[in-house]
């Protein structure tokens, strides 16, 4: 059966900052119980009154506190080089039997060339290249007979050279993404390796973002 408990916890949980700021002791309870009244009425189909939500918001135990981990604090503190490369192009293909086939062409043009942004991602129906812009003309021929779903240009990439046990440290990517979302920043496209992660961002947010990621060191 629902109580008054039991939806609290239903709310907090489908709104990570707000558990968040709970967790952290910045909200004001009689504020947020009367703005609470009205869902979780709805929620119970019945009436409930502000003082017992509150009562239910200051029982509330939110899960532990991956900020406060001191293996994730660590791993953020010895985040590597932030690279960020401009003036990229994110093509999206539907994907085909000659799909991969064209992708081998692109490598083969590229060759070993560092000064090329390059990433392919492959996924259940379309798959993704991200490529410096520079090279449009080239993908736009080699890839004339693959059908295009979409094109997004004025694009750049931050990568993070992540320490080589971050894939054991829980809510790493987390703390990137609730840092650039607390910020308005949106995300393009996510392209990550093993100890490599690289979010795609359009130009102007490129600043605010880089800035956003430096900040995980504090």
């Amino acid at each position: 059966m629902r109580t008054i408990a039991s939806c609290v916890e239903e709310i907090l949980l489908a709104q990570p900052f707000l558990e968040e700021a709970i967790s952290r002791n910045i909200v004001n309870y009689s504020a947020l119980a009367n703005e609470l009244v009205d869902p979780i009425t709805e929620m119970l189909r019945k009436p409930v009154k502000s003082g017992a939500i509150m009562m239910a918001l200051r029982r509330y135990s939110p899960p532990k506190d991956l900020g406060n981990s001191v293996r994730l604090k660590r791993v953020l503190n010895n985040l590597g080089d932030i690279t960020v490369r401009s003036n990229l192009s994110n093509y999206t293909y539907k994907n085909s039997t000659t799909l991969f086939e064209s992708h081998a062409k692109v490598i083969n043009k590229i060759g070993d060339k560092s000064n090329i942004f390059y990433a392919f991602t492959r996924g259940i129906h379309e798959s993704n290249i991200v490529i410096s812009s520079s090279e449009q003309n080239h993908i736009d021929a080699i890839f004339i007979n693959e059908q295009q779903i979409g094109l997004q240009n004025h694009l750049s990439a931050i990568s993070i050279n992540l320490p080589a046990d971050n894939t054991k440290i829980a809510g790493l990517y987390y703390q990137i993404f609730k840092r650039l979302a607390w910020e308005g920043i949106t995300l393009y496209e996510v392209v990550s390796t093993t100890n490599e992660f690289t979010v795609l961002v359009e130009e102007g947010y490129v600043n605010k973002a880089f800035s956003a990621i430096k900040r995980l060191h504090s």
